[in-house]
Parts: structure tokens; sequence; C-alpha cells
């Protein structure tokens, strides 16, 4: 079996170019600001392009990297234990994008590949990824759309593929410490290599393609609803839950601070303005309080 390095690397930039080109075109005015960036001491580096105060997105980053060490980081091997200790290559692209609009949600994607390598054994290679959709203010319409253009992507590799990482998502996207799924959910994916790799492959080409279409049309019938300070503050607090969240829990945050990555690029999907409130509660009925009940809950929207 031929492990195509080089096809999954053009494929990444590929995609990372058709994002930050689409999501230009949706704002009308913002343009991705590039930084190339090696890794200190050598090991890789990577290309994040960050969007600031546009007409529709406040700060959004799309950010490659490809990255090599002599040893596993813990966030790596912490599911993988016989791979401590092996030297590893990984490249990926990841995003986050935050719109100004509390009415648009925020939307995250990643596709990933690794390589674990030891003298004298097989590589170890897996890919990895997904998105997942985190509103403010719900609606059904667009929860539906995400998760059928996601189960659209799944389909052609197997019946319960959709399923299967819909609730991989539901599980890995969820603050224990406040007992709360962080958005309407979407695809999680990893460790994936039981298909061979040309399989494999073709499915994370599936998943990052998809992004587009379940987003894009998203941020078109939202991005121009009026709106008000009561829901500007809502939005601003209920992103406090997404900096929790990706600084607890998330593989990807760790696993870049661990691996002596580039911290801005790391930290690139962090929101440009939050805020936290004590012991704040939704008033009963509003359309606050449908976020938790209706939108941030293990749901089956197709």
């Amino acid at each position: 079996m031929t492990i195509d390095v080089t096809a999954v690397k053009n494929y990444l930039l590929d995609l990372q170019d058709r994002i930050c080109s689409a999501l230009e075109e949706e704002d009308g005015s913002a343009r991705f600001v590039e930084d190339a960036w090696q890794r200190e001491g050598g090991g890789g580096g990577g290309i994040t392009r960050v969007i600031t105060d546009g007409e529709v997105f406040e700060k959004g980053g799309v950010n490659f990297s490809h990255v090599q060490g002599d040893a596993m980081p813990a966030s790596a091997t912490a599911h993988r234990p016989e791979l401590a200790g092996r030297a590893f290559e990984a490249m990926g692209v990841s995003l986050v994008i935050h719109p100004s609009n509390p009415y648009v949600p925020t939307s995250h994607a990643n596709v990933r590949f690794f390589i674990a390598r030891k003298p004298g054994e097989p590589d170890v290679w897996w890919f990895g990824g997904g998105y997942d959709l985190t509103p403010y203010y719900g609606f059904d319409e667009d929860c539906v759309h995400w998760h059928r253009t996601a189960k659209a992507a799944c389909d052609p590799f197997g019946d319960n593929v959709y399923a299967d990482y819909k609730r991989w998502c539901d599980e890995y996207f969820y603050l224990k410490h406040r007992d709360e799924q962080r958005g309407a959910g979407g695809l999680f994916f990893d460790d994936l290599n039981a298909w061979g790799f040309e399989k494999s492959f073709a499915f994370l080409r599936a998943v990052g393609d998809s992004y587009l279409p379940a987003y894009q049309p998203i941020v078109a019938r939202r991005k121009a609803l009026p709106y008000g300070e009561r829901e500007r503050q809502f939005q601003l607090y209920r992103r406090g839950r997404y900096v929790e969240y990706n600084l607890v829990y998330d593989r990807g945050t760790l696993f870049g601070l661990q691996t002596g990555g580039r911290t801005e690029s790391i930290l690139m999907s962090l929101p440009p303005l939050v805020s936290w409130h004590y012991n704040w509660q939704p008033e009963p009925g509003s359309p606050e309080a449908r976020l938790y009940s209706d939108y941030i809950v293990r749901r089956a929207w197709v």
C-alpha cells in the first residue's frame, strides 16, 4: 500500500486556498492576511491566514500546518499509548470563523493526516477531522442544511458513517464542566485507516470539500439580519464557552502547544471579543433560552 504524503499536502493547500477565496467573496470587503512561518529549530511550519473586521466576519483563521518531531506528544498518545516515543509527521487544515452578526453561527472545521514512525517497524498512519456548527440564535433550517450536507458527504462511504461520526462529534464537542454541548454538532472522526489509504483519503476530501456547501448558504441567509445590543451581548457571552472548550479540551490546541508550535497560529481560533457573567441565566421562553433547549442539545437533525 502506497502512502502518498505529497498528494495529501497538495490537497490541503488547495483546500485552504478555496476556503479563503470563498469566504472573502462572501464577506465582500475584508481579505485574509497571510503569515508563513517555520517552527523554531526546524521541524516544519505552516501558512496562517487571518481575516478581521470584515463586513461579515469579525475574525476568522484558516491555518495549514505541516510539522515533524522526534516524539509524539501526550495529546496524540493519550488514547494510543502504544505510539508513545515514536517520531511523527502531521499536516492539516484547521479553521474557525467568528461572524459579526449574532444570527450567523460560528463554524469550525479541521482535516488532518498523521504518520507515526519507529525504526524497524511499519509506519502507523491515520486521518482525522470533521466540522461543527456553533449557533447563538438557532434556526432549524440552518441546522438541517448543515447536517444534510454532512450526511451527503458520508453516505458514499457506508450506511452508518454519518450516524457514527455525528455521534462522535456530539460526544467530543461537549463541555463536561458545564454539562453542555458546544453547539449543534456535525462530524468528528479520528484514527481512520481501516479502509486503506485511498478510501480514507477520499473520505477526508469528501469532508473537506463539503465544508463550504454546508456553511456558506447559512452565512448568506443570515448575514444581513438586523440585530441589537441584546443579541450582541449574548453572542459575546456564548463565545466564552468557545474559549473554555478550546483551552481546556481541544486536542488540536493541546497538540500544537505540546509540540512547540506557533502560539499565534494555534490560538487563532479564539474570538476577538468575549464576556463572562457570573451565574447568568436566560429568561424563560426567550430566544436565548431556546438556544439551550433546542439547539445545543444532542438531536437528530436528518
